[in-house]
């Protein structure tokens, strides 16, 4: 593996790519990351560093969303069956027949989504600043796809807006089970719960604080407390405890774990770096109508 690595070294600086790895790929990925971090972010990074090539450890909706908002670089992905199954669950149908029910209606997109999907909606949002885009759209009615946990949870804090939800969800975080939570919590009685918006309502209910990744980062780090119970997918508890080495954090099951992301292997990014032959390719006319909703995002959550 020593030899794998310095190799892939090596070839980072000779061609001048960069590595892009969410948190929820392997913790070997992650180290051998310029950049770990969500897709909101990975995709942000990816429009300002310097590198015109970069090699998106993600699934592929990730890969489309960083070629979208740099069309003029090169995405290249490890694998392209590392795929999410969530980015699936809309329907073009589905999003026309809306429209012609609802007048004043807004489509609102999971980033979690495909390019197609992106291109048929209004606006893009993240678990991170779903709450601050919606808010400021000016349409009474938001159909908001694929996942209906997220946009349950954003609907309960904007009460003066109509949500239609759609039917998607994510299976890793829909596995997280609330009276697992409460057996984790009988174990360790003093740990804070935290929990993403893709959980179920009674997950949501019970725990201490609801956010992104990266805002289930941020506050961790910030917390007084020591012990954390982790609801999300448990690549990210590689983050959690190297930036956190006096705390203590656990998952609540072996079934937080995401086989897509996990696909992701040392030897396939080894693999690219030579070979760079597994490029994100869109279809122009889609790449433009799905680029106007990430960008609008871009600008509303500001």
């Amino acid at each position: 593996m020593d030899t794998i690595i310095k190799r892939i070294e090596q070839l980072k600086k000779e061609k001048d790519i960069a590595i892009l790895a969410h948190y929820y790929t392997d913790s070997r990925i992650q180290i051998l990351a310029d950049c770990v971090g969500d897709s909101y972010f990975l995709s942000k990074t990816a429009t300002e560093i310097p590198q015109k090539t970069i090699l998106f450890c993600g699934v592929t909706f990730m890969g489309e969303s960083a070629k979208l908002l740099s069309p003029e670089k090169t995405i290249l992905m490890p694998d392209s069956t590392a795929d999410c199954p969530m980015a699936h669950m809309a329907d073009i149908d589905e999003i026309r027949a809306v429209r012609e029910k609802y007048e004043d209606v807004a489509v609102v997109c999971y980033v979690n989504s495909t390019a197609e999907i992106k291109a048929h909606s209004d606006v893009c949002v993240t678990s991170a600043n779903a709450l601050k885009v919606v808010k400021k759209l000016p349409n009474k009615n938001i159909y908001f796809i694929p996942d209906a946990n997220l946009g349950r949870y954003i609907a309960g804090m904007i009460p003066e807006k109509c949500f239609i939800l759609g039917d998607g969800f994510c299976h890793v975080h829909t596995s997280i089970k609330k009276e697992n939570i409460q057996k984790a919590k009988e174990l360790y009685p003093e740990a804070l719960i935290l929990a993403h918006p893709e959980c179920t309502q009674d997950v949501l209910e019970i725990a201490d604080y609801i956010g992104s990744t990266s805002g289930i980062i941020d506050y961790a780090g910030k917390s007084n407390a020591k012990v954390f119970i982790i609801c999300t997918e448990m690549g990210i508890l590689h983050e959690l405890e190297a930036k956190n080495p006096d705390k203590t954090f656990y998952s609540v099951g072996h079934r937080q774990f995401c086989p897509h992301m996990k696909r992701i292997t040392v030897e396939q990014v080894l693999e690219q770096l030579e070979n760079a032959d597994n490029l994100v390719t869109l279809d122009e006319e889609m790449m433009g109508n799905a680029n106007k909703a990430l960008e609008k995002m871009m600008v509303m959550s500001k």
